[in-house]
């Protein structure tokens, strides 16, 4: 008996157990191992980022708007049908008519009818062609504004790809700092116990050790904290382990900033949707205007009507109608007026608007220049005395052993080594994020466009 139960508690047991296993081992199936470069990366975001998928619906709509504005300049063909059953009608019984019942035009008690009609607008006041153009206008400004979503998320992408591998170096420096003051502690630790050195310079060292832990620990936290901001950029798992092809490296381009002007005046989409805001804006007006002129339209139809709806579809129970009409404002209350004097003042901000971006696109490049030219004073500064620092961390070690430097030369060739290796890194990374931005103040790059 007690057996059994004990079956009974391990079946019970593996039936709640079995589903949590079998979801751990899932999610470890579905963690995976990615390698990227940079063209890769900014690749995957534009497949993932939902801002640019909601975009791309967006010229879907603009597509369709279009197809909506031209619907307008088409005729308008109803079909219609009905029946309607009166209590009385009146009967001219003393109207012959060698042609038609007289019920189509007096009516019938029973009254089935069978019609259709065709309506166009033949002219109103130009609306119908400055919505058209309108639409055709808010396309293009869909497609830049997709532009301008694309360029966005390659500079973030950018931003969090260069990050992460300055993080990778930021944590192999400070390991390697990390490792040189764990040794030399090591070492001061057995000259002491040689008795060759004194307790404070056994101190010093230690404590060295102790101040470079936290900076290592927040290396590698940086490391995992921008790795998890790339992931997300990404669309990718938490779980994923991510790694990276390229390294933090640079090449110098050549700084013409009126050239660099000139490409971005020409090709950054904000200043195409500057310009597609003015032209808009001018067939605005154009819409206003139109509460000022003719309303011209058509329309005609052809109809059966009759009693019984097995004689219905004959000559004596057809009709057809034909027609226009035209429709000149004299006085609406000055609301037309208020309408053009709206959209003109809307066309006049919208060219203000092109001028200050223009104005801003300058600064923008100026900017980039500059910090382009920082950055590669800083690289320039840094790291031709890399070697030197590595040199004088020698010859430190190398004299402190043979007892004619001190232990306060050595930490400071250590701490020294590091700011230099760290300073390169960062003007590296300064380089590549200026460089990037320059890239997305000309609307330059975009993988797959």
């Amino acid at each position: 008996m007690n057996k059994n139960r004990k079956y009974i508690i391990i079946l019970v047991l593996a039936a709640f157990i079995f589903p949590f296993a079998k979801g751990y081992s899932q999610e470890k199936q579905e963690s995976r191992s990615v390698l990227l470069s940079l063209q890769e990366a900014v690749a995957a975001a534009f497949r993932n980022n939902k801002d640019i998928r909601i975009q791309e619906e967006e010229n879907k709509i603009s597509q369709a708007k279009i197809q909506e504005a031209q619907s307008k300049f088409l005729p308008q063909v109803n079909l219609g049908a009905g029946y309607t059953h009166s209590g009385s009608v009146l009967q001219l019984s003393t109207i012959k008519s060698t042609k038609k019942d007289i019920g189509i035009f007096s009516g019938y008690k029973n009254d089935n009818n069978l019609n259709i009609s065709v309506d166009e607008s033949v002219y109103n006041g130009g609306a119908d062609i400055a919505n058209f153009k309108q639409s055709e206008l808010g396309l293009r400004v869909s497609q830049e504004t997709l532009r301008v979503k694309k360029l966005d998320v390659e500079f973030e992408t950018k931003r969090l790809y260069y990050g992460l591998l300055l993080a990778y170096e930021a944590e192999r420096i400070a390991q390697e700092l990390f490792d040189q003051a764990q040794a030399h502690y090591e070492d001061v630790k057995n000259k002491f116990g040689q008795g060759t050195v004194s307790k404070f310079d056994l101190l010093q060292s230690k404590v060295q050790v102790s101040k470079i832990m936290p900076e290592l620990v927040r290396a590698k936290n940086a490391v995992d904290l921008i790795a998890a901001d790339l992931k997300k950029m990404l669309g990718f798992k938490m779980r994923d382990s991510l790694a990276l092809k390229d390294k933090l490296l640079y090449s110098l381009i050549e700084i013409n900033e009126e050239e660099f002007l000139k490409q971005a005046y020409l090709n950054r989409p904000e200043m195409n949707l500057k310009a597609l805001g003015i032209d808009i804006q001018k067939w605005a007006i154009q819409m206003a205007k139109s509460g000022w002129r003719p309303q011209i339209s058509a329309e005609g139809g052809y109809s059966y009507r009759s009693n019984n709806l097995g004689n219905m579809f004959n000559n004596r129970h057809s009709n057809w109608n034909a027609g226009f009409s035209v429709s000149i404002p004299l006085f609406d209350g000055f609301s037309t007026k208020a309408k053009v004097d709206q959209a003109a003042s809307r066309y006049a901000q919208a060219k203000l608007e092109k001028e200050d971006l223009g104005e801003q696109i300058a600064v923008d490049i100026r900017q980039a220049c500059l910090d382009l030219k920082q950055a590669e004073a800083i690289i320039n500064s840094s790291k031709d005395n890399i070697e030197e620092a590595r040199e004088a961390l020698r010859i430190a070690g190398v004299s402190f052993d043979n007892g004619e430097g001190t232990n306060l030369d050595v930490l400071d060739a250590q701490i020294s080594l590091s700011q230099i290796e760290n300073n390169f890194s960062e003007g590296v990374y300064d380089y590549l994020m200026a460089k990037a931005f320059l890239d997305r103040t000309m609307a330059g790059s975009q993988e797959g466009k």
